[in-house]
């Protein structure tokens, strides 16, 4: 059942076309049973004539609702000149009333209301009932009038209910796209985050083992216990980088079994003293202070502070020559945490901060800001009078809108 049904909805003019021959056939039977009867008007030629074409209007009706109407009306016009009196295929009228209030033009439409409505009176001018007085013959009009009306209704009806849900279907596919183009979006902004976070891990950590790599190949000969210090930070540090660069490389597979424990959770706050402890293990002398009261602060937050820390000391490294000293200050107020990194290196100049590096390829003060922008914060960084570079964020609890 649900194939033919299927296969009649594909095949409209069909189904059409097979109602059209039933009311033919039947018009043709009433036609010839009607001839020779007292008070029958027409010719049994002429209710043929007018049959057929009434059958083809409703045949054709769905592929072309507007010129069938007006064949309807031109075949009325001819029935009521010819005086060929009503017949079954007259309910072809009935069913071109209700297509082109359904999906045909409003001109159509209109007319094709305002015909229904003077139809039935016309035809009881034309063809009176015998022995019936006016009353009797208005309510005759009123009752053939009602079938009419009410195709009408139906049909108009239902071109407002395809309206509505063809709006549904339409606004459903806007809000797909505006999903969809958020969704780029999100990914967007998630493969900065990633970019970001990629520079921090490997700018910090690849510098320590380079300046530890380094200093254990100066000291290989003359005191193998300091180069063995040096290789084991150097691997220590090798493997933090490696663990931290698989959890943000493991957010781009897809399709791939991750088990919970193989990546480790983003840094926080509390794991600065274990960056200020890397950092001095690697010949840099950082005095680290915490003020206030520490407490739970939003991941976020405390995701930015360490990322903040880490590249300061990773730019002092790179550009605050061989004897510079570092200090971090971390204070919690009641609605945010505060941080002051600063370094009495020589320093470098501000662009090259604000590119990275010296090879310009990094993110550096912008990959700062930016980190600060996302929590709502501000930063100020620049160099200190008498040398030396200085930090100074403030990352509110709440974000400001």
């Amino acid at each position: 059942m649900q194939r033919l049904y299927d296969f009649l909805r594909r095949h409209p003019t069909w189904v059409d076309s097979s109602w059209a021959v039933v009311l033919f056939g039947l018009s043709a039977l009433s036609v010839v049973n009607l001839d020779g009867v007292p008070g029958h008007h027409g010719t049994i030629a002429g209710g043929i004539a007018v049959s057929t074409v009434l059958c083809v209007v409703v045949a054709l009706r769905r592929r072309f609702p507007e010129p069938m109407l007006l064949l309807a009306l031109v075949a009325g016009l001819v029935q009521l000149v010819l005086d060929i009196e009503t017949t079954v295929a007259d309910f072809a009228m009935l069913v071109i009333t209700y297509t082109v209030a359904t999906v045909g033009a409003r001109w159509a439409s209109r007319l094709a209301l305002a015909v229904s409505l003077c139809a039935a009176a016309v035809a009881q001018i034309r063809w009176p009932a015998e022995d019936t007085g006016l009353l009797g013959q208005a309510a005759i009009t009123v009752f053939q009038t009602v079938p009419f009306a009410l195709a009408w209704v139906l049909g108009d009806s239902m071109r407002t209910r395809r309206a509505y849900f063809a709006q549904l279907e339409e606004r459903a596919a806007r809000l797909e796209k505006e999903r969809e183009a958020q969704a780029k979006v999100a990914v967007a902004a998630e493969r900065a985050r990633i970019a970001r976070e990629l520079h921090d891990v490997v700018a910090h950590n690849v510098s320590v083992m380079v300046v530890q790599a380094d200093g254990a190949a100066y000291v290989m000969d003359t005191a193998p216990d300091q180069a063995r210090n040096a290789l084991e930070t150097i691997s220590s540090t090798g493997r933090q980088a490696l663990a931290e660069m698989r959890r943000l490389l493991g957010v781009l597979r897809t399709g791939e079994h991750q088990e919970s424990g193989e990546y480790v959770p983003q840094p926080d706050v509390e794991q600065i003293d274990d960056l200020i402890e890397q950092c001095r293990s690697s010949g840099l002398p950082v005095d680290f202070k915490v003020e206030g009261t520490p407490r739970p602060l939003p991941s976020g937050v405390e995701l930015t502070a360490y990322r903040i820390v880490q590249e300061a000391l990773t730019n002092t490294r790179k550009h605050g020559g061989p004897h510079a000293g570092a200090s971090v200050r971390l204070v919690y107020f009641d609605d945010g945490l505060g941080l002051l990194v600063e370094d009495d290196g020589k320093g470098a100049p501000h662009e090259m901060y604000e590119e990275g590096g010296a090879d310009g390829q990094g993110h550096g003060l912008i990959g700062m800001r930016e980190r600060v922008g996302m929590v709502g914060g501000t930063l100020d960084a620049g160099p200190r009078p008498g040398g030396g570079f200085r930090i100074s964020a403030l990352l509110p609890l709440k974000p400001a809108h």
